[in-house]
Parts: C-alpha cells; sequence; structure tokens
C-alpha cells in the first residue's frame, strides 16, 4: 500500500492505568499529587487522579511510531493539550497522513479522545523522515 495523503492511521487504543502513571511519574520526575491521590485531586477541583499531559503525548508518539516502522523515523511531534483522561480510561488515537513531499517526509495529522469523547490532544502533527517512513505502509 502506498503511503499517501488521506491513509488513515490504525485506530490505537491505550489504557490508563495507575500503575503506568507511577512509572512515568518516576521516570519523568513529575511527582505533582494530581497524578497519584486521589483526595489531593479533588481538593483542588479535579473529579480524581488524572494522567501526565505528556504520558498521553508519549502514547500518542507510539502510535506515530508503529505507523512509521521504526521511531527513529519520528522527526516532529507537535499537540495541543485540551482535556484530562483519567485511570480506567481509554486513550483512543486516530489520524491520517496529511502530506508527503518530494523527499518522501510524512506529516501525520491526528488526535486522541477520551472515553467521554474529549480531545485529550488535539490538532496534533508528526513528521516522518524521508529514510525511515518506507515501512509505514507495511504497518498499515
Amino acid at each position: 500500500m502506498k503511503v499517501e495523503p488521506g491513509l488513515q492511521l490504525p485506530v490505537a487504543e491505550h489504557p490508563i492505568e495507575r500503575p503506568a502513571l507511577v512509572r512515568y511519574a518516576g521516570a519523568s520526575g513529575d511527582f505533582n499529587r494530581i497524578h497519584w491521590d486521589d483526595e489531593f485531586a479533588r481538593s483542588v477541583g479535579l473529579p480524581g487522579v488524572i494522567a501526565h499531559g505528556m504520558y498521553s503525548m508519549a502514547l500518542a508518539a507510539r502510535s506515530v511510531s508503529a505507523f512509521a516502522g521504526d521511531p527513529r523515523a519520528l522527526r516532529r511531534l507537535r499537540v495541543r493539550f485540551s482535556a484530562m483522561i483519567r485511570p480506567g480510561q481509554t486513550l483512543v488515537v486516530t489520524g491520517a497522513v496529511a502530506a508527503v513531499d518530494d523527499d518522501g517526509a510524512v506529516t501525520l495529522r491526528f488526535e486522541a479522545l477520551n472515553d467521554d469523547g474529549e480531545r485529550v490532544l488535539a490538532k496534533g502533527e508528526a513528521e516522518l523522515a524521508p529514510s525511515r517512513n518506507q515501512s509505514a505502509a507495511a504497518a498499515v
């Protein structure tokens, strides 16, 4: 299958689990209590523990890398954080190829939704290097 504008990324579902948030806090150094303490999160007006925004972005990057077939192909990634996601929910990443330039670099546009249908990540865009995106079609 040829990689061309309109080609859909496979839908990726990433369950948000509390142990993963604890591991992410350790790896990132972000020990903000809103990510692990329900009582504290509620005391500051949240519905309970929420996932780190950068963790959600990392899951989206995993989906993009899977499409590319090689994580080294990911040249650039940007998103707009727009909603929360909580443990017990699933982050659903969808998107499509937006452009392929003359050198073969691929631009993807994507978003990620929570179980309430809210966009957790909006205006997502990734660029895949031309020398590494040859396997993208094989991943679909």
